[in-house]
Protein backbone atom coordinates (compact mmCIF):
# COMPACT_ATOMS: atom_id res chain seq x y z
CA UNK A 1 0.00 0.00 0.00
CA UNK A 2 1.41 3.45 -1.09
CA UNK A 3 1.62 6.14 1.33
CA UNK A 4 2.21 9.69 1.13
CA UNK A 5 4.72 12.68 1.58
CA UNK A 6 3.90 16.48 1.85
CA UNK A 7 7.25 18.14 1.30
CA UNK A 8 8.13 21.13 1.67
CA UNK A 9 10.80 23.97 1.68
CA UNK A 10 10.76 27.40 3.04
CA UNK A 11 9.09 30.09 0.88
CA UNK A 12 12.60 32.48 -0.21
CA UNK A 13 12.42 36.02 0.87
CA UNK A 14 12.88 37.72 -2.40
CA UNK A 15 15.46 40.44 -1.00
CA UNK A 16 17.96 38.10 -2.47
CA UNK A 17 18.21 36.10 -6.05
CA UNK A 18 18.88 32.40 -4.98
CA UNK A 19 22.14 31.30 -4.08
CA UNK A 20 23.31 27.52 -2.92
CA UNK A 21 22.26 28.09 0.54
CA UNK A 22 19.02 27.98 -0.98
CA UNK A 23 19.86 25.36 -3.40
CA UNK A 24 20.84 23.45 -0.73
CA UNK A 25 17.68 23.07 1.00
CA UNK A 26 15.52 22.84 -2.42
CA UNK A 27 17.97 19.87 -3.89
CA UNK A 28 17.38 17.88 -0.66
CA UNK A 29 13.37 18.15 -0.42
CA UNK A 30 13.63 17.78 -4.48
CA UNK A 31 16.24 14.58 -3.97
CA UNK A 32 13.36 13.19 -1.06
CA UNK A 33 10.23 13.96 -3.14
CA UNK A 34 11.81 11.63 -5.63
CA UNK A 35 12.58 9.28 -3.53
CA UNK A 36 8.66 8.69 -1.97
CA UNK A 37 8.19 8.82 -5.88
CA UNK A 38 10.67 6.18 -6.36
CA UNK A 39 8.76 3.71 -3.27
CA UNK A 40 5.76 4.77 -5.10
CA UNK A 41 4.24 6.87 -2.52
CA UNK A 42 1.62 10.13 -3.23
CA UNK A 43 3.72 13.24 -3.38
CA UNK A 44 2.93 16.46 -3.51
CA UNK A 45 5.76 18.93 -2.71
CA UNK A 46 5.94 22.87 -2.08
CA UNK A 47 8.30 25.40 -2.60
CA UNK A 48 7.98 29.07 -3.47
CA UNK A 49 8.82 32.84 -2.36
CA UNK A 50 7.87 34.88 0.59
CA UNK A 51 7.21 38.42 -0.73
CA UNK A 52 5.21 41.13 1.41
CA UNK A 53 7.24 43.23 4.67
CA UNK A 54 9.48 46.12 5.15
CA UNK A 55 12.12 44.74 3.25
CA UNK A 56 10.80 44.74 0.43
CA UNK A 57 8.91 47.53 0.16
CA UNK A 58 12.01 49.41 0.78
CA UNK A 59 14.04 47.51 -1.61
CA UNK A 60 11.39 48.41 -3.88
CA UNK A 61 11.02 52.21 -3.25
CA UNK A 62 15.51 52.22 -3.61
CA UNK A 63 14.83 50.95 -7.28
CA UNK A 64 11.96 53.50 -7.69
CA UNK A 65 9.49 50.13 -8.53
CA UNK A 66 6.08 48.84 -6.49
CA UNK A 67 6.76 46.24 -4.25
CA UNK A 68 4.91 43.40 -6.54
CA UNK A 69 7.26 44.74 -9.29
CA UNK A 70 10.23 44.14 -7.22
CA UNK A 71 8.85 40.86 -6.49
CA UNK A 72 7.80 39.35 -9.55
CA UNK A 73 11.57 39.78 -11.08
CA UNK A 74 13.10 38.04 -8.22
CA UNK A 75 10.64 35.20 -8.65
CA UNK A 76 11.36 34.25 -11.68
CA UNK A 77 14.88 33.92 -10.69
CA UNK A 78 13.61 31.36 -8.07
CA UNK A 79 12.02 29.82 -11.30
CA UNK A 80 15.20 29.83 -13.31
CA UNK A 81 17.29 28.16 -10.53
CA UNK A 82 15.07 25.61 -9.74
CA UNK A 83 14.53 24.50 -13.64
CA UNK A 84 18.22 24.53 -14.02
CA UNK A 85 18.55 22.12 -10.93
CA UNK A 86 15.63 20.02 -12.73
CA UNK A 87 13.29 20.99 -9.24
CA UNK A 88 10.00 18.93 -9.27
CA UNK A 89 7.70 20.46 -8.01
CA UNK A 90 4.25 20.41 -7.75
CA UNK A 91 3.42 24.01 -7.05
CA UNK A 92 5.45 27.06 -6.58
CA UNK A 93 3.78 29.34 -4.40
CA UNK A 94 3.94 32.96 -3.69
CA UNK A 95 2.78 35.20 -0.75
CA UNK A 96 1.46 37.63 -3.44
CA UNK A 97 -0.68 34.91 -4.93
CA UNK A 98 -5.02 35.58 -4.45
CA UNK A 99 -5.58 32.33 -3.17
CA UNK A 100 -3.12 32.73 -0.43
CA UNK A 101 -4.52 36.25 0.93
CA UNK A 102 -7.83 34.53 0.99
CA UNK A 103 -6.26 31.74 3.43
CA UNK A 104 -4.41 34.02 5.67
CA UNK A 105 -7.51 35.70 6.37
CA UNK A 106 -9.23 32.53 7.18
CA UNK A 107 -6.31 31.01 9.05
CA UNK A 108 -6.21 34.18 11.20
CA UNK A 109 -9.77 35.12 11.49
CA UNK A 110 -10.58 31.76 13.01
CA UNK A 111 -7.52 32.33 15.71
CA UNK A 112 -9.05 35.40 16.35
CA UNK A 113 -12.59 33.99 16.70
CA UNK A 114 -10.78 31.94 19.27
CA UNK A 115 -10.10 34.09 21.06
CA UNK A 116 -6.30 34.27 20.78
CA UNK A 117 -5.48 37.38 19.45
CA UNK A 118 -5.90 41.14 21.18
CA UNK A 119 -5.08 45.00 20.22
CA UNK A 120 -2.19 46.35 22.18
CA UNK A 121 0.63 49.00 21.73
CA UNK A 122 4.45 47.28 21.10
CA UNK A 123 7.70 49.00 20.89
CA UNK A 124 11.22 46.98 20.20
CA UNK A 125 13.73 46.70 18.70
CA UNK A 126 13.32 45.36 15.69
CA UNK A 127 15.91 44.01 12.74
CA UNK A 128 14.42 45.08 9.07
CA UNK A 129 16.68 42.12 7.50
CA UNK A 130 15.25 39.29 9.64
CA UNK A 131 11.69 40.78 9.48
CA UNK A 132 11.82 40.19 13.24
CA UNK A 133 11.87 41.78 16.76
CA UNK A 134 14.43 41.03 18.94
CA UNK A 135 14.33 41.66 23.06
CA UNK A 136 17.81 43.51 24.53
CA UNK A 137 19.96 40.68 25.65
CA UNK A 138 19.59 38.77 22.28
CA UNK A 139 21.06 41.64 20.17
CA UNK A 140 25.24 41.30 19.45
CA UNK A 141 27.27 44.57 21.00
CA UNK A 142 27.73 47.12 18.40
CA UNK A 143 31.03 48.27 17.86
CA UNK A 144 30.18 51.44 16.56
CA UNK A 145 28.57 52.57 19.67
CA UNK A 146 24.70 52.63 18.14
CA UNK A 147 21.75 49.95 18.90
CA UNK A 148 22.89 46.10 19.10
CA UNK A 149 23.13 44.02 15.95
CA UNK A 150 20.86 41.09 15.52
CA UNK A 151 22.17 38.13 16.12
CA UNK A 152 21.69 36.77 12.59
CA UNK A 153 22.82 39.11 9.87
CA UNK A 154 24.55 41.50 12.78
CA UNK A 155 23.27 44.40 11.32
CA UNK A 156 21.78 47.33 13.30
CA UNK A 157 18.22 46.76 15.05
CA UNK A 158 15.55 49.97 14.78
CA UNK A 159 13.18 51.20 17.21
CA UNK A 160 9.86 50.38 16.11
CA UNK A 161 6.54 51.63 18.52
CA UNK A 162 3.29 51.00 17.03
CA UNK A 163 -0.62 49.36 17.93
CA UNK A 164 -0.61 46.45 16.88
CA UNK A 165 -2.74 43.21 17.12
CA UNK A 166 -0.65 40.35 19.35
CA UNK A 167 -0.97 36.54 19.08
CA UNK A 168 -1.75 35.29 22.78
CA UNK A 169 1.41 32.90 22.35
CA UNK A 170 1.92 32.87 25.95
CA UNK A 171 -1.36 30.79 26.61
CA UNK A 172 0.63 27.38 24.40
CA UNK A 173 3.10 26.88 26.78
CA UNK A 174 1.83 24.07 27.92
CA UNK A 175 -0.04 22.74 25.20
CA UNK A 176 3.35 22.83 23.09
CA UNK A 177 5.27 20.77 25.63
CA UNK A 178 2.49 18.43 25.61
CA UNK A 179 2.49 18.25 21.93
CA UNK A 180 6.37 17.79 21.96
CA UNK A 181 6.14 14.81 24.49
CA UNK A 182 3.39 13.01 22.86
CA UNK A 183 5.75 13.45 19.57
CA UNK A 184 8.77 12.99 20.04
CA UNK A 185 10.16 12.90 16.77
CA UNK A 186 8.45 15.55 15.09
CA UNK A 187 11.19 17.71 15.23
CA UNK A 188 14.65 16.27 14.52
CA UNK A 189 17.78 16.24 14.83
CA UNK A 190 17.40 15.63 18.36
CA UNK A 191 19.03 18.39 19.02
CA UNK A 192 17.15 20.71 17.09
CA UNK A 193 13.87 19.23 19.06
CA UNK A 194 15.56 20.46 22.90
CA UNK A 195 16.67 23.58 21.11
CA UNK A 196 13.26 24.40 20.64
CA UNK A 197 12.09 22.75 23.94
CA UNK A 198 14.23 25.06 25.82
CA UNK A 199 12.64 28.42 24.03
CA UNK A 200 9.46 27.28 25.55
CA UNK A 201 10.73 26.20 28.89
CA UNK A 202 11.98 29.89 28.77
CA UNK A 203 8.71 31.14 28.89
CA UNK A 204 7.07 32.70 25.75
CA UNK A 205 5.56 35.81 25.49
CA UNK A 206 2.62 36.97 23.22
CA UNK A 207 4.00 38.05 19.52
CA UNK A 208 3.30 41.29 17.33
CA UNK A 209 1.84 39.78 14.26
CA UNK A 210 0.20 43.27 12.44
CA UNK A 211 1.49 46.37 11.36
CA UNK A 212 0.38 49.46 10.44
CA UNK A 213 3.38 51.41 9.09
CA UNK A 214 3.27 49.90 6.20
CA UNK A 215 0.78 48.70 3.86
CA UNK A 216 2.67 45.96 1.34
CA UNK A 217 0.96 42.50 2.68
CA UNK A 218 -2.23 41.13 3.60
CA UNK A 219 -5.14 43.02 4.95
CA UNK A 220 -6.34 42.44 8.39
CA UNK A 221 -9.97 40.92 7.49
CA UNK A 222 -11.38 42.74 11.25
CA UNK A 223 -9.55 46.17 11.36
CA UNK A 224 -8.51 48.02 8.20
CA UNK A 225 -5.25 49.81 8.50
CA UNK A 226 -3.71 46.79 9.84
CA UNK A 227 -1.41 44.05 7.69
CA UNK A 228 0.13 41.06 8.71
CA UNK A 229 3.43 40.72 9.87
CA UNK A 230 5.10 38.97 7.24
CA UNK A 231 6.30 35.74 9.28
CA UNK A 232 2.76 34.59 9.81
CA UNK A 233 1.28 35.81 6.26
CA UNK A 234 4.54 33.18 5.25
CA UNK A 235 3.98 30.20 7.05
CA UNK A 236 0.32 30.07 6.18
CA UNK A 237 1.71 29.14 2.61
CA UNK A 238 1.71 25.72 3.52
CA UNK A 239 -1.78 25.16 4.34
CA UNK A 240 -2.78 27.50 1.35
CA UNK A 241 -1.34 24.95 -0.78
CA UNK A 242 -3.51 21.70 -0.01
CA UNK A 243 -6.82 23.69 0.29
CA UNK A 244 -7.26 24.70 3.72
CA UNK A 245 -11.02 26.68 4.15
CA UNK A 246 -11.80 25.55 0.67
CA UNK A 247 -11.22 22.36 0.17
CA UNK A 248 -11.24 20.15 3.87
CA UNK A 249 -11.21 16.86 2.39
CA UNK A 250 -8.00 17.47 0.25
CA UNK A 251 -6.31 19.36 3.56
CA UNK A 252 -7.17 16.54 5.34
CA UNK A 253 -5.70 14.31 3.10
CA UNK A 254 -2.34 16.12 2.87
CA UNK A 255 -1.77 17.23 6.24
CA UNK A 256 -1.03 14.94 8.41
CA UNK A 257 2.20 13.53 5.80
CA UNK A 258 3.58 17.44 5.95
CA UNK A 259 7.51 17.03 6.33
CA UNK A 260 8.47 20.48 6.56
CA UNK A 261 12.36 21.07 5.21
CA UNK A 262 14.09 24.27 6.99
CA UNK A 263 17.08 25.94 8.09
CA UNK A 264 18.44 26.20 11.80
CA UNK A 265 17.77 30.18 11.70
CA UNK A 266 13.98 30.02 11.47
CA UNK A 267 13.56 27.16 14.14
CA UNK A 268 11.88 29.66 15.82
CA UNK A 269 9.36 30.57 13.86
CA UNK A 270 8.54 26.86 12.47
CA UNK A 271 8.86 24.83 15.84
CA UNK A 272 7.31 27.41 18.15
CA UNK A 273 5.07 29.73 16.39
CA UNK A 274 4.17 27.64 13.61
CA UNK A 275 2.61 24.62 15.63
CA UNK A 276 0.88 27.14 18.58
CA UNK A 277 -0.27 29.31 15.70
CA UNK A 278 -2.15 26.10 14.20
CA UNK A 279 -3.43 24.61 17.45
CA UNK A 280 -4.73 28.06 17.98
CA UNK A 281 -6.69 27.96 15.02
CA UNK A 282 -7.77 24.18 15.93
CA UNK A 283 -5.27 22.35 13.59
CA UNK A 284 -2.70 19.75 14.19
CA UNK A 285 0.91 21.06 14.54
CA UNK A 286 3.42 19.46 11.66
CA UNK A 287 3.41 15.56 11.83
CA UNK A 288 7.54 16.30 10.75
CA UNK A 289 10.16 19.33 10.93
CA UNK A 290 13.42 18.63 10.07
CA UNK A 291 15.96 21.30 10.92
CA UNK A 292 19.28 21.55 8.92
CA UNK A 293 22.19 23.79 9.93
CA UNK A 294 23.98 26.40 7.75
CA UNK A 295 25.87 25.89 4.06
CA UNK A 296 29.30 27.74 5.04
CA UNK A 297 31.43 29.41 2.60
CA UNK A 298 35.33 29.44 4.10
CA UNK A 299 33.46 29.13 7.48
CA UNK A 300 30.71 31.81 7.13
CA UNK A 301 26.95 32.20 6.72
CA UNK A 302 26.56 33.61 3.14
CA UNK A 303 25.38 36.65 2.80
CA UNK A 304 25.31 39.86 0.35
CA UNK A 305 27.15 42.25 2.76
CA UNK A 306 29.77 39.78 2.97
CA UNK A 307 30.04 39.53 -0.48
CA UNK A 308 30.22 35.45 -0.05
CA UNK A 309 27.75 34.23 -2.07
CA UNK A 310 27.70 31.21 -5.03
CA UNK A 311 25.05 31.07 -7.34
CA UNK A 312 24.00 28.11 -8.61
CA UNK A 313 24.04 28.39 -12.66
CA UNK A 314 27.96 29.25 -12.01
CA UNK A 315 28.79 25.75 -10.44
CA UNK A 316 26.17 24.04 -12.60
CA UNK A 317 28.34 25.47 -15.83
CA UNK A 318 31.20 23.51 -14.70
CA UNK A 319 29.56 20.50 -12.74
CA UNK A 320 26.72 20.11 -14.80
CA UNK A 321 23.22 19.83 -12.83
CA UNK A 322 24.35 15.74 -11.57
CA UNK A 323 27.47 17.22 -10.41
CA UNK A 324 25.88 20.08 -8.50
CA UNK A 325 23.10 18.08 -7.03
CA UNK A 326 25.27 15.33 -6.14
CA UNK A 327 28.05 17.39 -4.26
CA UNK A 328 25.18 19.43 -2.06
CA UNK A 329 23.49 16.23 -1.54
CA UNK A 330 26.67 13.98 -0.58
CA UNK A 331 29.28 16.06 1.10
CA UNK A 332 27.41 17.46 4.19
CA UNK A 333 24.94 15.25 6.32
CA UNK A 334 21.46 16.80 6.88
CA UNK A 335 21.38 18.25 10.19
CA UNK A 336 24.97 20.40 10.89
CA UNK A 337 26.64 22.59 9.31
CA UNK A 338 28.36 21.98 6.13
CA UNK A 339 30.94 24.17 4.68
CA UNK A 340 31.87 24.34 1.03
CA UNK A 341 34.75 24.49 -1.12
CA UNK A 342 35.66 24.48 -4.99
CA UNK A 343 38.15 22.88 -4.33
CA UNK A 344 36.02 19.94 -2.69
CA UNK A 345 33.56 20.06 -5.12
CA UNK A 346 35.99 19.05 -7.44
CA UNK A 347 37.67 16.58 -5.49
CA UNK A 348 34.32 14.95 -4.94
CA UNK A 349 33.36 15.15 -8.51
CA UNK A 350 36.34 13.56 -9.55
CA UNK A 351 36.17 10.33 -6.54
CA UNK A 352 32.65 9.47 -6.40
CA UNK A 353 31.40 10.41 -10.23
CA UNK A 354 34.06 9.95 -12.61
CA UNK A 355 36.67 7.27 -10.99
CA UNK A 356 34.31 5.46 -8.82
CA UNK A 357 30.75 5.40 -10.87
CA UNK A 358 32.51 6.83 -14.57
CA UNK A 359 34.98 4.37 -14.61
CA UNK A 360 32.57 1.72 -13.61
CA UNK A 361 30.68 2.04 -16.95
CA UNK A 362 33.38 3.12 -18.91
CA UNK A 363 35.19 -0.43 -18.04
CA UNK A 364 32.32 -2.63 -18.58
CA UNK A 365 31.18 -1.43 -21.47
CA UNK A 366 34.75 -1.49 -22.85
CA UNK A 367 35.14 -4.98 -21.89
CA UNK A 368 31.64 -6.59 -22.72
CA UNK A 369 32.29 -4.50 -26.19
CA UNK A 370 35.64 -6.87 -26.90
CA UNK A 371 34.69 -9.98 -24.99
CA UNK A 372 31.00 -10.45 -25.76
CA UNK A 373 30.39 -9.07 -28.85
CA UNK A 374 29.10 -5.89 -27.17
CA UNK A 375 25.89 -7.98 -25.77
CA UNK A 376 25.72 -7.82 -21.85
CA UNK A 377 25.44 -10.98 -19.69
CA UNK A 378 23.53 -11.82 -17.12
CA UNK A 379 23.95 -11.69 -13.47
CA UNK A 380 25.35 -15.07 -11.41
CA UNK A 381 22.44 -15.52 -9.09
CA UNK A 382 25.61 -16.42 -6.18
CA UNK A 383 27.34 -13.62 -7.15
CA UNK A 384 29.16 -12.09 -4.16
CA UNK A 385 27.74 -9.15 -5.08
CA UNK A 386 24.54 -9.88 -4.28
CA UNK A 387 24.70 -10.09 -0.57
CA UNK A 388 26.45 -6.82 -0.95
CA UNK A 389 23.41 -5.10 -2.91
CA UNK A 390 20.69 -6.40 -0.21
CA UNK A 391 22.57 -4.79 2.49
CA UNK A 392 22.72 -1.30 0.24
CA UNK A 393 19.45 -1.07 -0.69
CA UNK A 394 18.30 -1.58 3.05
CA UNK A 395 20.81 1.07 4.29
CA UNK A 396 19.67 3.60 1.17
CA UNK A 397 15.95 2.84 2.14
CA UNK A 398 16.61 3.65 6.15
CA UNK A 399 19.03 6.87 5.39
CA UNK A 400 15.70 8.22 3.30
CA UNK A 401 13.17 7.31 5.59
CA UNK A 402 15.83 9.26 8.33
CA UNK A 403 16.51 12.53 5.47
CA UNK A 404 19.68 11.61 5.30
CA UNK A 405 20.61 11.62 1.65
CA UNK A 406 24.33 11.48 2.17
CA UNK A 407 24.61 8.65 4.32
CA UNK A 408 21.73 7.27 0.85
CA UNK A 409 24.85 8.46 -1.39
CA UNK A 410 27.26 6.51 0.42
CA UNK A 411 25.77 3.22 0.90
CA UNK A 412 25.19 3.88 -2.89
CA UNK A 413 28.31 4.01 -3.35
CA UNK A 414 29.54 1.15 -1.54
CA UNK A 415 27.99 -0.76 -4.21
CA UNK A 416 30.14 0.83 -7.03
CA UNK A 417 33.51 0.33 -5.10
CA UNK A 418 32.32 -3.56 -4.26
CA UNK A 419 31.93 -3.97 -8.74
CA UNK A 420 35.40 -2.36 -9.25
CA UNK A 421 36.88 -4.12 -6.75
CA UNK A 422 35.52 -7.36 -8.07
CA UNK A 423 36.77 -6.23 -11.14
CA UNK A 424 40.11 -5.43 -10.64
CA UNK A 425 40.36 -8.74 -8.36
CA UNK A 426 39.58 -10.92 -11.35
CA UNK A 427 40.65 -8.60 -14.38
CA UNK A 428 38.36 -9.89 -16.95
CA UNK A 429 39.75 -7.82 -19.62
CA UNK A 430 42.81 -10.02 -19.27
CA UNK A 431 40.83 -13.67 -19.68
CA UNK A 432 39.61 -15.43 -22.33
CA UNK A 433 35.67 -15.51 -23.04
CA UNK A 434 33.87 -17.71 -20.86
CA UNK A 435 31.05 -18.47 -18.20
CA UNK A 436 34.04 -16.58 -15.47
CA UNK A 437 34.45 -13.73 -17.65
CA UNK A 438 30.08 -13.35 -18.40
CA UNK A 439 29.41 -13.82 -14.84
CA UNK A 440 31.23 -11.04 -13.94
CA UNK A 441 30.30 -8.67 -16.37
CA UNK A 442 27.10 -9.26 -15.46
CA UNK A 443 27.34 -8.70 -11.90
CA UNK A 444 28.63 -5.39 -12.80
CA UNK A 445 26.25 -4.83 -15.52
CA UNK A 446 23.57 -5.45 -12.60
CA UNK A 447 25.31 -3.20 -10.08
CA UNK A 448 24.96 -0.47 -12.79
CA UNK A 449 21.04 -0.94 -13.16
CA UNK A 450 20.64 -1.30 -9.47
CA UNK A 451 22.79 1.98 -8.79
CA UNK A 452 21.12 3.68 -11.40
CA UNK A 453 17.80 3.30 -9.96
CA UNK A 454 18.76 3.76 -6.31
CA UNK A 455 20.86 7.41 -7.16
CA UNK A 456 17.89 8.47 -9.52
CA UNK A 457 16.45 11.15 -6.76
CA UNK A 458 19.92 12.69 -6.63
CA UNK A 459 21.09 12.70 -10.31
CA UNK A 460 18.16 13.93 -12.40
CA UNK A 461 20.25 12.80 -16.24
CA UNK A 462 23.19 10.19 -15.59
CA UNK A 463 21.02 7.55 -14.26
CA UNK A 464 18.86 7.42 -17.49
CA UNK A 465 21.73 7.59 -19.83
CA UNK A 466 23.28 4.16 -17.82
CA UNK A 467 20.36 2.29 -18.23
CA UNK A 468 19.92 3.58 -21.74
CA UNK A 469 24.12 2.46 -22.16
CA UNK A 470 23.55 -1.07 -20.72
CA UNK A 471 20.50 -1.70 -23.08
CA UNK A 472 17.16 -1.46 -20.93
CA UNK A 473 14.29 0.30 -21.84
CA UNK A 474 12.44 3.08 -20.57
CA UNK A 475 13.92 4.40 -17.76
CA UNK A 476 15.18 3.66 -13.57
CA UNK A 477 12.20 5.34 -12.10
CA UNK A 478 9.36 3.46 -14.35
CA UNK A 479 8.39 0.94 -11.80
CA UNK A 480 8.29 0.74 -7.83
CA UNK A 481 11.35 0.37 -5.57
CA UNK A 482 10.40 -2.30 -4.42
CA UNK A 483 9.66 -4.54 -7.44
CA UNK A 484 12.87 -3.96 -9.50
CA UNK A 485 15.81 -3.64 -6.56
CA UNK A 486 15.81 -7.53 -5.86
CA UNK A 487 19.29 -9.14 -7.55
CA UNK A 488 19.12 -10.48 -11.10
CA UNK A 489 16.53 -7.90 -12.56
CA UNK A 490 19.60 -7.55 -15.53
CA UNK A 491 18.14 -9.84 -17.90
CA UNK A 492 21.25 -10.20 -20.18
CA UNK A 493 21.44 -10.21 -23.70
CA UNK A 494 21.15 -6.88 -24.26
CA UNK A 495 23.29 -4.35 -26.69
CA UNK A 496 25.80 -2.52 -24.08
CA UNK A 497 27.00 0.56 -25.49
CA UNK A 498 29.79 2.29 -25.14
CA UNK A 499 29.85 6.06 -25.48
CA UNK A 500 31.98 9.44 -23.85
CA UNK A 501 32.79 9.51 -19.85
CA UNK A 502 29.65 9.85 -18.28
CA UNK A 503 31.58 12.18 -15.60
CA UNK A 504 34.71 13.69 -17.48
CA UNK A 505 37.41 14.32 -14.38
CA UNK A 506 37.56 18.12 -13.74
CA UNK A 507 40.43 20.18 -13.26
CA UNK A 508 40.27 23.29 -10.94
CA UNK A 509 39.99 26.36 -12.71
CA UNK A 510 43.42 28.55 -12.41
CA UNK A 511 43.06 31.59 -9.38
Amino acid sequence: MSGRAFITTPIYYVNDVPHIGHAYTTVTADALARWHRLVGDDVYFLTGTDEHGLKIARAASDKGVSPKDHADAVAVRFHEAWDLLDISADRFIRTTDADHHLVVQRFLQKVYDNGHIYKDGYAGWYCVACEAYYDEEELLPNPDGGPGLDPIHERPVEWFEEENWFFRLSAFEQPLLDWYEANPTAVQPQGKRNEALGLIRGGLRDISITRTSIDWGVKVPWDEGHVFYVWYDALINYVTAIGYGEDRERFDTWWPSVRHLIGKDILRFHCVYWPAMLLAAGEQPPANINVHGYLLVGGEKMSKTRLNQIFPADLVEEFGVDGFRYQFLRDTAFGPDGDFSYEGMIARHNSDLANNLGNLLSRVSTVVAKKCDGIGPAPRPDSPLASVAADVVREVTEAWAAVQPSAALEATWKLIREANALLEATEPWKADPGPEVDGVLGDSLEVLRLVAILSSPALTRAPAEVWRRIGLQGSPTDRRLGEVTAWGGYPGGLPVEKGDPLFPRLKAREA
